[in-house]
């Protein structure tokens, strides 16, 4: 099949069907065969919470796999339209039925994700990208690991904590995850029995929100968590991903320790911007479309829908590529990391950008 692949995909095979590509022909005959663009087939979707689903997927022959960490844009066809969002995998790397999953916590307002925990049934195809994203685990995995999760950001954590269980890893890891109460909690069975299945885990939860009775850690993250786990943030190989405030938190504390480069962090969700911020000034220029509109504090993708144009998304936080757009001058902040961009011609993600002062988008 490797060699099949691989002919059709040839620059031959390519001068033959353009301007279409091989797969335009082959997808006619099935929705699953193709050479590089990658599909997959729901197997099932298990609801995990009231509001938080995993959706079990089976993909084609494209799929060249995943790192735990990654994430994938995930397009799914509804009411003849694709829509794409991207969602981190939370299976195991070392999972041999040639499956994986995704696991997604529906938003009032996330179209997509509402689709995914209500209205997805199994058999369906849905569009993929390869895996992507940095947020990863080494290829040698150090003896001391803190896995550390706030709310839906326990996703790409889970895939690694389960490839870890899976390859039987013999160094000590920490896992500590906090959520807002166990009924909103995701995989909490499967949490109980970690440190069982896993000799060497240390799993601890904490519920903001309706603390456990007698529990010995409470509240939101502080340095004091990981005094009182013994867990010294200077040699310790740490990853966290979840909300603005939670990532801020944990990075301000290892800073303080001088323990910054052993932390790797991302983003579920983008912090709120701020309205009222003091760069809220200008015309934000939307060049191609020959619109202006008065800069409101608000990311250039939510400006630029607000004045009535389309621009593709995926995400909205960052993540993937698919809002990338060339800014042709002015200058755009960063929402997370406060870096401004002010050279011309550059590349930013507008779903994380908004405008300082006057700005030209080439939109």
């Amino acid at each position: 099949m490797g060699i099949i692949r691989r002919t059709l995909g040839s620059r031959t095979i390519g001068s033959l069907t353009s301007p279409h590509t091989i797969d335009h022909f082959l997808e006619q005959i099935h929705p699953m065969l193709t050479v590089d663009e990658v599909r997959a087939r729901v197997v099932k979707v298990v609801h995990e919470t009231g509001d938080a689903s995993t959706v079990v997927l089976r993909p084609n022959g494209a799929w060249r796999g995943f790192v735990p960490g990654q994430h994938v844009q995930f397009g799914i066809e509804v009411d003849g339209k694709r829509r794409v969002r991207v969602f981190s995998v939370s299976s195991s790397q070392a999972n041999r039925d040639g499956t994986f999953s995704v696991s997604v916590k529906a938003h009032p307002d996330g179209y997509v994700s509402q689709f995914l925990h209500s209205g997805l049934a199994p058999r369906t195809i849905v569009h993929l990208s390869q895996a992507e994203g940095e947020f990863v685990l080494p290829d040698v995995v150090p003896d001391q690991v803190l896995l550390l999760s706030g709310g839906s950001g326990i996703t790409p954590v889970m895939s690694m904590i389960r490839t870890l269980r899976d390859r039987k890893h013999q160094g000590e890891i920490t896992f500590l995850h906090y959520a807002r109460s166990r009924a909103d909690e995701m995989f909490a069975d499967e949490l109980d029995r970690l440190a069982d299945d896993l000799p060497g885990a240390r799993v601890v939860r904490i519920y903001t929100r309706e603390p456990e009775k007698d529990a010995a850690l409470a509240g939101r993250f502080h340095v004091d968590h990981l005094k009182h786990l013994g867990v010294d943030a200077s040699d310790t190989l740490t990853y966290v991903c979840g909300p603005a405030g939670l990532i801020a938190s944990v990075r301000d504390t290892y800073d303080d320790l001088g323990a910054g480069d052993q932390l790797r962090a991302e983003y579920f969700k983008v912090p709120t911007v701020d309205f009222n911020a003091a760069d809220a000034t200008g015309t934000l220029t939307f060049d191609a479309s020959g619109r202006t509109a008065d800069n409101s504090g608000a990311t250039i993708l939510e400006q630029a829908e607000a004045a009535g144009l389309e621009p593709a998304f995926g995400c909205r936080m960052g993540v993937c590529n698919t809002c990338a757009i060339k800014k042709l001058h002015g200058a755009a902040r960063h929402v997370v990391t406060s870096e401004v961009q002010a050279d011309t011609d550059q590349t930013l993600k507008i779903c994380v950008h908004v405008p300082v002062g006057d700005v030209s988008v080439a939109l």
